[in-house]
């Protein structure tokens, strides 16, 4: 299930939205909300729960960098707005709150559990629905565990030090999620917190290669 309580299928089967910024439709769960908020302010709706007409852009750090450059937002509401500063990275931080909040709450209700040992039993004994591991970690502790098949089941967009705080510690390498409505969560928000990291994987130069 996905937000809403709608599940990834039914979202991806439902009505498609067009970008503003590359003029594409395709289903909702790629892509993010605006509105028109107080004072004309254009305001991220990533919930997607905020009244008011949406304007769509696709979850790529290049869409949502065109509709800011190129003044689409106005266009597309029909009338002057403002933007706040630094939208592009607003959106970023605020989707990268929602993985790590929801993966807190997958490893408080037991459907998410960290470090190597723990994934690797998880995964033996069927129950691994997706696999995160840390961007900045060593690619060959990292070849030692394999997700399950399907898309989304992989999820390499966090650091070790955003995956440890969710789990309450200093860094973590290695996590899983068992099948539930939290892990579908967690794989939609992650896919579109991707497509705003600048490199692939979200790897940003000079981080540490630690394994654990």
């Amino acid at each position: 299930m996905t937000r809403g309580g709608a599940s990834r299928k039914q979202q991806q089967d439902g009505p498609e939205r067009r970008c503003i910024a590359t003029g594409q439709s395709q289903p909702a769960c790629g892509l993010i909300r605006f509105v028109v908020g107080p004072g004309a302010q254009i305001v991220p709706d990533l919930a997607g729960k905020l009244p008011g007409r949406g304007i769509w852009v696709s979850a790529r750090r290049a869409a949502l960098d065109k509709a800011v450059a190129k003044r689409l937002f106005a266009r597309a509401a029909r009338q002057p707005v403002t933007l706040p500063d630094g939208l592009v990275d607003l959106v970023e931080a605020g989707l990268a709150r929602r993985v790590l909040d929801l993966i807190s709450l997958a490893r408080k209700s037991g459907q998410a559990v960290a470090g190597y040992e723990k994934c690797r039993d998880q995964a033996l004994r069927g129950e691994m629905a997706v696999l995160i591991q840390a961007h900045d970690g060593s690619a060959r502790g990292k070849t030692k565990l394999r997700a399950p098949e399907g898309e989304g089941r992989h999820i390499g967009c966090l650091s070790a030090r955003e995956l440890g705080f969710a789990f309450g510690r200093e860094h973590v390498i290695h996590a899983a999620l068992r099948a539930g409505g939290l892990s579908e969560a967690v794989v939609e928000d992650a896919a579109r917190l991707a497509g705003l990291r600048i490199d692939i994987g979200g790897v940003p130069a000079g981080e540490d290669k630690t394994d654990a």
